[in-house]
């Protein structure tokens, strides 16, 4: 299977491995991937030059995820999740907290036992607006691959200035309320070995899990293709290795391999 797109602005349910039954809501282009990170393990490829494409209004969103929640109920669908992912960066719509709003609305109507789920990058948490939207989330799932600067900038290729170091610091506006999200793989791009597994990556990681405190850290690995071919998943070795070091840190965690 290739890498690919969604291409609805409401897609799903699916499975996911650490969400259970979720409903996705792409807010990006469905033509192409509009994101200021281009991971080299991205599922929907690599980012494409040219204009960014068309984003959904917030009203038809809305619209949109309150026909698929009746739906659901109607044919007996259990929804765990209404997850904001898709093709990118979903805090980069410019109405991104409107529709948060909106979404919880919905959510509190046709299905209140399901859960407002976010992922995102954590680029965006400097704007004020973007982190109190953030907050009406029941999960907000922030990534950070590593906490080298060289690494992150192999392994998530950001456009413009990422610093580990801010992005830490702007980590703690959610006082722990948040869920840390790690990426582990290996291998090869352009001829350079990439790894954020070895004791020197795991170690700076850890520092920043017990400074941090989230209430939950999310480790996972490679599960589908990749724009970059030369990528290798976490052993299951590794992982549980990683696993009984946050355990001892006393944060909870949850693996998917």
């Amino acid at each position: 299977m290739s890498t690919f797109l969604f291409h609805d602005c409401i897609y799903g349910p699916v499975h996911s491995r650490r969400l259970g039954n979720s409903l996705g809501i792409n807010l990006l282009p469905t033509e192409k991937k509009y994101c200021n990170f281009n991971c080299i393990y991205c599922e929907c490829g690599a980012n494409t030059p040219g204009k960014t494409g068309r984003l959904p209004e917030a009203s038809f969103v809305a619209d949109s995820l309150a026909e698929c929640l009746r739906v659901s109920k109607n044919n007996g669908v259990k929804i765990n999740s209404i997850t904001f992912a898709g093709n990118g960066e979903p805090t980069l719509h410019p109405k991104f907290s409107e529709i948060l709003k909106a979404v919880k609305e919905a959510r509190d109507l046709y299905c209140p036992e399901a859960k407002i789920s976010v992922l995102s990058n954590a680029t965006r948490i400097s704007d004020d607006a973007i982190v109190e939207a953030l907050k009406n989330a029941d999960n907000r799932i922030l990534k950070l691959d590593s906490a080298v600067d060289g690494t992150v900038k192999a392994i998530d290729r950001p456009a413009g200035n990422y610093s580990v170091e801010k992005t830490v610091e702007l980590l703690k506006r959610f006082g722990g309320k948040f869920i840390l999200q790690t990426m582990f793989l290996s291998g090869e791009v352009d001829g350079k070995q990439i790894c954020n597994l070895t004791d020197t990556e795991i170690n700076a990681w850890l520092e920043v899990v017990k400074e941090l405190r989230p209430e939950q850290v999310m480790i996972y690995t490679i599960a589908r293709d990749t724009p970059e071919k030369n990528l290798q998943k976490a052993s299951h070795e590794d992982l549980e290795k990683i696993r009984r070091k946050v355990e001892a840190l006393g944060v909870k965690i949850s693996v998917s391999e």
